[in-house]
Order: C-alpha cells, then structure tokens, then sequence
C-alpha cells in the first residue's frame, strides 16, 4: 500500500515540528469525532488551467498500491494513472459568498486510479482513489492534512505550472521531503488523436476524456484507523472546451512502481467550478 507519511521539504526543527502536526493521530481522532456530528462545509474554487497526463499501467502492480477491498477498473491487465496539476481559485468555503475572492489560489496536484466499483457502505458513482496529493502552500497542505482525511496532501519544495496559447508545463520537486516528482511539457494540439494503447480501450478521444475526468467522488485509505474515507464531488467539465495536448516531457516519481504500458495520454481543461460536497468514513 502507498505511503503517505508526510515529510517537510526542509531540514530544521520547524520542518520537525510541521511533520508531528502533519503526522498527530490523536489530533486527526479528535477532530473527527466532533466534525463528523456538524455539517459538512462546502468548499468551493474556481480552479484553472487543469493539465491532465495520463498513462495506462500495469494493472496487478496498480492493485497493490489499495488497500484491501478497493477494485482498480482495468481491462486487458491495464488500468488509468492519472496526474492533474491546476491552480485554484480562491479556494475555500462557501460561506463568505463574494468575499472568497480575499482567498489565496494555490497550485494542487492530484495522483489517482479509477475504480471499478465503490466500496461498501458509498453510493455507485464514478469514482476514483487519491493516491498522492500535492500542495505548494504550507497553510493549505497542513490545513488538509489536520481537517480533513480526503487528501494525503505532501507539500512541495518547489512547484510551478504554466500555461499559455501553445504549451503546457508543469513540475514538482520533493526536496527532502515526502512530495513526489513531476515534470511535464506539452503543446496544445489542434487534433484529438487518441494512440492505439487508449484506442483499444476507450474506442475514441472524447470517451476517454469523459472516463478520465468526469468524476462524482473520490475515496483514500485512512492509516491511523485501517478504514476508507469517502468525498463527493461536484466537478462539471465541459468536454467541448477541452483542449488536446502532445506531451513533449512527461516524468512522473511514481512510474518507477506503476509501470507504463502506453504513452501518456494528455489534455487541458481551462476552467472548472470546483465543489468539495460531503466527506465521511466509511
């Protein structure tokens, strides 16, 4: 199973003292002992420039990054990996109304399988499972790490993400800390070609974007209590919008234990209006 134990990208006892927050078990109980008796509140981001990479990977090596009782949707022994890398956009609650423009916009990465069912006790939507997830804000990755269980979040010692009218380009370095690596470069394709590898699997470009983005809920593996933590999400993207992407560079830390077995599928989503609905152990 994915380790997910964090590590500050700097050396020095407030990198010591950030981990220990990060890392308090007894604080993540506390919290959601009382937050799981309150309503959930609804954050909201008008995320941006979301750069999507894909590879199909080995199935069987995919499966045992799960925890027991999760199924990976594979065919043929391969299975989606996905990175998403995009900026927020004043991303926070709801509640302020217009004043969540005040709101800082992070960058944020997102590494995840697709499920081929969800779990006992979660409704049967589109699903996927949050294996990394990466933050160039140390407010906003201690935030996740300490108030919610959703997002194993790992703060990043550098992240960039540019996008202009031709190319895409993003990267992550881990320092030395938990945060893996990243580096993408991509031009903005007028095609929508799809390569054999994804062809045979999804038939067409615009079936596999619809399968690689379109999701209703995301689920992580809880460590401190063995269990699964179930998020639903309100993600509308608008398929006509997406722009296609020929990846140029596409490194990735985690492909060492996710074998490739395809070229990296790659596309871009301008603008979506992010919604974190409801989260919840299951």
């Amino acid at each position: 199973m994915q380790d997910n134990t964090y590590r500050h990208p700097r050396a020095g006892w407030p990198g010591r003292l950030f981990a220990a927050l990060a890392n308090c078990t007894h604080f993540a109980d506390v919290r959601q002992a009382i937050l799981s008796r309150l309503p959930f509140v609804t954050l909201h981001s008008d995320v941006r420039d979301v750069v999507y990479v894909s590879w199909l990977v080995d199935a069987q090596a995919a499966q045992q990054l799960l925890p027991a009782g999760v199924t990976l949707w594979q065919r043929d022994g391969k299975t989606p990996f996905t990175v998403l890398t995009y900026r927020h956009g004043h991303f926070g609650p709801a509640l302020p109304g217009p004043l969540r423009r005040l709101l800082p916009s992070p960058l944020q990465s997102n590494w995840r399988l697709y499920l081929d069912h969800t779990p006992p006790g979660a409704p049967a939507v589109p699903c996927v499972y949050f294996l990394k997830n990466i933050m160039d804000s140390l407010p906003h990755a201690l935030g996740t790490r300490l108030f919610s269980d959703i997002l194993p979040t790992h703060l990043a010692a550098g992240m960039t993400l540019d996008v202009t009218a031709t190319q895409a380009r993003c990267s992550i370095a881990g320092g030395a800390g938990s945060a893996p690596s990243l580096d993408v470069q991509a031009d903005i394709a007028a095609e929508r070609a799809l390569d054999t590898d994804w062809q045979q699997l999804f038939g067409n470009w615009h079936d596999a974007v619809a399968f690689l983005a379109c999701q209703d809920a995301a689920i992580a593996h809880v460590p401190r209590n063995g269990k699964l933590v179930f998020g639903e999400i309100d993600l509308p993207v608008d398929l006509d919008q997406v722009q296609a992407l020929t990846a140029l560079r596409a490194d990735c830390g985690l492909l060492g234990q996710l074998p490739p077995l395809s070229p990296p599928f790659a596309f871009l989503v301008r603008k979506i209006p992010f919604k974190a609905l409801s989260e919840r152990l299951l």
